[in-house]
């Protein structure tokens, strides 16, 4: 980030700036990776994320193509502030006009870490202060967090609906200042990048679809080679349908809409472009999912529907034990078991894991495995030859690994 004392006049309009790609914290190696064949500029990871630069398009086109990202927030002004009437002057000083539109609520969130301005509510408040008299926009302030023991009571008494329904339309305007340097960011996504807009049906533990994007690039699956992917323990179908996609050149954002669309320089025109007719090419594999659970193959089948790759997956009832591989070259076997801390204690998992190892080894040679969960002792009881130093993520508060093997003997 430039650190210049101020970059608040910039018109972005024609001009490149930082996009942050959020990621999952551990994985923003992996995420630098797809922006590079995505052919996005500049990548560069960093804690929390990639940064890349571009206009505008390059804004929209990382919603709607990149399958890792978490968010995308569009750095739109940096600028030195050492206390709060410094910060007022310099957000003032924002091309507000060329960015937000007067009709559309804002929402602004502020962080402080070491520097002299310390109180983030304080700090969200001049900047609100800025966009509403400059622009006239709206400003959409989050409920305050009620304390002591009749908190839930006066949390649902003092938050209307009204309220909640403005806080999903606002366009959230993000401001960091870090070393006193204050940096202030659009987040063009709105609801998380993992909802895809397909998976209406979830089963228990779900894996994010940004999560399991990334698992699969981890484990060097990309589309590009003729590989089919097994999932033994689908549930909602999540790796499959990912991997499906993925082989059928399939955009990840194309069935949902953003907060950029909102924005004063949201040209429909280019987006219709970028976003093109939707079109997939037919994979020359088909990718499996199984589980002993009938309601999740439901749920899975129903999902892929949605998905529009139900034509190359297959999703069956049956236990790990029935497990075979199809037909065709070997792939790779990617599964998110359940996890002790859960769906049920780890101990008693382990006769789970130990079956599924056997399973792999006796019937997939050939194949890669990757296998996410929460205790080396569950991974440990598979008896598969993992690689070491497997990645670590956080998946929905639980710390978990991605062990992975090179071709089963």
């Amino acid at each position: 980030m430039n650190t210049e004392p101020d970059h608040t006049g910039q018109d972005h309009a024609g001009q490149d700036f930082e996009i942050f790609l959020v990621a999952a914290p551990g994985l923003e190696s992996v995420l630098c990776a797809e922006a590079v064949d995505r052919g996005f500029a500049n990548p560069t990871a960093v804690k929390g994320g990639v940064t890349v630069t571009g206009g505008w398009p390059e804004v929209w086109r990382a919603n709607l193509e990149l399958r890792g990202a978490t968010r995308v927030l569009a750095r739109i002004a940096s600028f030195r502030a050492f206390h709060l009437a410094q910060l007022d002057k310099r957000a003032r000083r924002v091309p507000w006009a060329q960015i937000l539109r007067a009709d559309v609520p804002v929402r602004v969130e502020a962080s402080c870490k070491g520097s002299r301005i310390y109180h983030a509510g304080a700090a969200a408040q001049r900047i609100e202060r800025a966009i509403a008299e400059e622009l006239g926009a709206p400003i959409v302030k989050a409920a305050p967090k009620p304390t002591g023991k009749n908190a839930a009571k006066s949390a649902a008494k003092d938050a209307p609906e009204e309220d909640t329904r403005a806080v999903q339309i606002a366009v959230q305007i993000k401001a960091r200042i870090d070393d006193d340097l204050c940096t202030i960011s659009v987040d063009s996504s709105g609801e998380s990048l993992h909802k895809r807009g397909h998976k209406e049906a979830v089963n228990k533990a779900p894996m994010r679809e940004t999560l399991a994007a990334l698992f699969l690039r981890q484990c060097g699956y990309d589309g590009r080679e003729p590989v089919p992917v097994v999932d033994p323990m689908c549930g909602s179908g999540t790796f499959v349908i990912e991997a499906a996609e993925i082989a059928a050149g399939l955009k990840p954002g194309r069935s949902r809409s953003f907060a950029f669309e909102q924005l004063a320089n949201f040209d429909p025109a280019v987006w219709r472009s970028l976003r093109g007719d939707g079109t997939a090419t037919a994979p020359a594999v088909r990718f499996y999912g199984s589980d002993r659970d009938a309601g999740a193959i439901a749920m899975s089948r129903a999902n892929a529907e949605r998905a529009g790759v139900s034509a190359w997956t297959d999703f069956a009832h049956h236990a790990i034990s029935d497990l075979t591989p199809p037909e065709g070259p070997p792939g790779l076997v990617i599964v998110n078991p359940p996890y002790g801390a859960r769906i049920g204690e780890g101990k008693s998992l382990i006769p789970l894991y130990h079956a599924m190892g056997q399973t792999l080894k006796t019937r997939f040679a050939g194949w890669r495995v990757g296998i996410v969960t929460n205790e080396a002792a569950l991974a440990k009881a598979t008896e598969l030859p993992f690689k070491e130093g497997g990645v670590s993520v956080s998946n929905g508060g639980i710390r978990v690994t991605l062990y992975q093997t090179d071709p089963l003997p």
